[in-house]
C-alpha cells in the first residue's frame, strides 16, 4: 500500500457545474421574465462558486503516515493522528442514506460527503485507518 492519499472532487463534476452555470448565464440574459432572470443569475452565481472552490481547493483530504490533512478556503490545515478522530455518519432522509466522513480535531470539525472526497466516505475511512497504523 502507498504511504499517502487523497480525495478531491471529481474533475468531471466541476466540469458540469461550470458547464451548468454558463448555461444558467445565458438562460439570465436569454429570459424575457424578470423574475426568471433573477433565478438564473443566482443559479449561475451559485454553480460558479461551488465548482470554483472544487478547482481551487484541492485536494480536499491528504494523509499520509504522519497524520492528515484538510484544505480549506483559508488554507491547509493539518493534524497528527492522536489528534485527529475519525467517524463516518449515516443519515437517512426521504428514504435516502447518506454517509460523512467526520474528522474532529481540538475544537474543530470538518464533515465531508462523497462530493467533496469525490469517493464514498466509507472507504476513505477505511484507508485513513490503514494509514493510522
Amino acid at each position: 500500500m502507498d504511504n499517502s492519499a487523497s480525495w478531491a472532487p471529481r474533475p468531471a463534476l466541476v466540469a458540469v457545474g461550470l458547464i451548468g452555470a454558463l448555461v444558467a448565464l445565458a438562460g439570465a440574459f436569454l429570459y424575457d421574465d424578470r423574475t426568471g432572470e433573477v433565478l438564473f443569475a443566482v443559479a449561475a452565481v451559485v454553480l460558479a462558486a461551488l465548482s470554483a472552490h472544487g478547482l481551487l481547493v484541492r485536494p480536499r483530504l491528504a494523509a499520509d503516515a504522519d497524520g492528515v490533512r484538510v484544505r480549506t478556503m483559508h488554507g491547509e490545515q493539518r493534524f497528527s493522528w492522536p489528534e485527529a478522530a475519525l467517524s463516518v455518519r449515516s443519515n437517512k432522509r426521504l428514504g435516502r442514506e447518506s454517509r460523512t466522513l467526520e474528522i474532529s480535531a481540538g475544537d474543530q470539525l470538518f464533515v465531508f460527503g462523497w462530493l467533496e472526497l469525490g469517493a464514498d466516505p466509507v472507504d476513505v475511512l477505511d484507508v485513513l485507518s490503514a494509514l493510522r497504523r
